[in-house]
Order: C-alpha cells, then sequence, then structure tokens
C-alpha cells in the first residue's frame, strides 16, 4: 500500500505573526518557517501504519517556493521514502494547491492521502476536501483515529458533537486532526539520511494546471487591541459595571 502525504511550509507556530505596515500580508522575512503542525501529525501516522506493515511506500508531496524543499527533507527524516516537490514561486491558493495534489495523485496512485485538517496560515480547511472531490474518492475529515484492514479504513472524526466512526473503502482522502497522534522528535541520524533520499522536481505547468487563484486579498490587519480590565471588590460592584456597559 501507498501513501501520498502532503506537507506545507508555514510560519513556525511558536512566532508572533507581525502585519505588513502596507497590510498587504503577514511579514515573513527572518521568520522562522516550519511545516504544518496538522501536516506533521499526518505524515506521523503515515510513518505509524509503516511500522505496522500496513503501508509499503510513503511519498511526501509539497506545492511552494524552492525554500519548500527544507520541508520536504523533515518529511523525510520523518520517515517518508521519497518527495515530489511543485515548484511555484507566487501564492498558492487551496483549489490551485488540490488541482496540483490531484494531478501527483493520478501519476502516484496512492492507496491513501493523508494531509493536515488545516493549515496555520490560512486556516482555510479546503484543500483536502477539494482533493477528494475532484479525485472522487471517499474522505474522511478530523480524523483522531485511523485503522486499516485490506481495503477498508475505520476513522473516529471529531465533530461538533463529540466523536463520529464511519468506515470508507479505499483508495481514499483523510485529514487529521490534533489528537491523531503526537509526532515524533527527529533525531540527527534521520536528518542526515533525509539528504541522501531523493526529491523529484516539477512545476505546475507540468502538471498542467494553472498557477492563477480566484481569490485575492484586498488587507490584512491585525485584531484590535484587548482594553484593559476592571477590578471589581464586591458582586455588587460587578453587577452594575455590567449594567453600565449595557450588559445585564
Amino acid at each position: 500500500m501507498k501513501a501520498l502525504v502532503s506537507v506545507k511550509r508555514v510560519v513556525d507556530y511558536n512566532v508572533r505573526i507581525q502585519v505588513k505596515p502596507d497590510g498587504s500580508g503577514v511579514a515573513t522575512d527572518g521568520v522562522k518557517m516550519s511545516m504544518n503542525p496538522f501536516d506533521e501529525i499526518a505524515m506521523e501516522e503515515a510513518v505509524r501504519l509503516k511500522e505496522k506493515g500496513v503501508v509499503s511506500e510513503i511519498v511526501a508531496v509539497t506545492v511552494g517556493s524552492a525554500k519548500c524543499v527544507e520541508t520536504l527533507r523533515t518529511a523525510l527524516a520523518f520517515g517518508a521514502d521519497r518527495a515530489i516537490h511543485v515548484v511555484e514561486e507566487g501564492e498558492v491558493q487551496p483549489l490551485v494547491a488540490a488541482k496540483a495534489l490531484v494531478a501527483v495523485c493520478g501519476k502516484e496512485n496512492p492507496d491513501l492521502f493523508l494531509l493536515g485538517k488545516q493549515a496555520i496560515d490560512d486556516d482555510a480547511n479546503q484543500t483536502g476536501q477539494m482533493v477528494a472531490a475532484l479525485l472522487d474518492r471517499p474522505q474522511a475529515t478530523f480524523a483522531s483515529k485511523v485503522e486499516i484492514a485490506g481495503t477498508k479504513a475505520t476513522v473516529t472524526r471529531e465533530v461538533d458533537a463529540g466523536l463520529q466512526t464511519i468506515e470508507i473503502d479505499l483508495p481514499a482522502v483523510i485529514t487529521v486532526d490534533l489528537r491523531l497522534n503526537e509526532p515524533r522528535y527527529l533525531k540527527l541520524p534521520d536528518i542526515m539520511k533525509a539528504k541522501r533520499k531523493p526529491v523529484e522536481n516539477t512545476t505546475l505547468g507540468d502538471l498542467g494546471v494553472q498557477a492563477a487563484g480566484g481569490l485575492k486579498i484586498v488587507k490584512t490587519a491585525s485584531p484590535a487591541a484587548r482594553s484593559k480590565g476592571v477590578m471589581v471588590k464586591t458582586v455588587d460592584e460587578l453587577i452594575a459595571g455590567l449594567k453600565n456597559k449595557g450588559l445585564l
């Protein structure tokens, strides 16, 4: 069984995001970048399935600039066997990424396509669903548990009402949630081995995908600063304060 895992390069989750002075986007110059945390979970799950003997080959794929090869090397250090880099220096919107990933799926024909439920840079939560729709394959989103048996996958999903367990046929697309697993700590020998693993380069043009997206960001702004809180000594003061603000 072959698993394809999509990974994305994003601003590290520990970095305090700063908006550019002109409001055109988020400042990324000199900022630490890393693999999207949800994609790390997807990669970890693929490696665990390989360790169980369910998956025989793991292929990592990313769509983005030349610097995204660093993210692919991280995926290879996790345990991916090889990687595919769809090089695109411009903006990559979810639908463009989905079409590129569908084209890669057409070439690789994976039994299982894993990716994070969303990327922390735009929180779009769209690419996985779009890939499944374009491929016309079963999908399971927000997975917190994945079990593979033969040509079936049993997936426990995190939904608003709690947990939902579904069974889907393979090949399928699964987007993963936070509680599926805890990604392993990468060791230096694995990082060194990753440098010798193959990375195939291609482009959107090679895959027959147009780079143009349908959305245009008009302005990016920082959240409004929180006002100072007010300390009260009694319940009566609290009630009076809430009434003054029209909250009671």
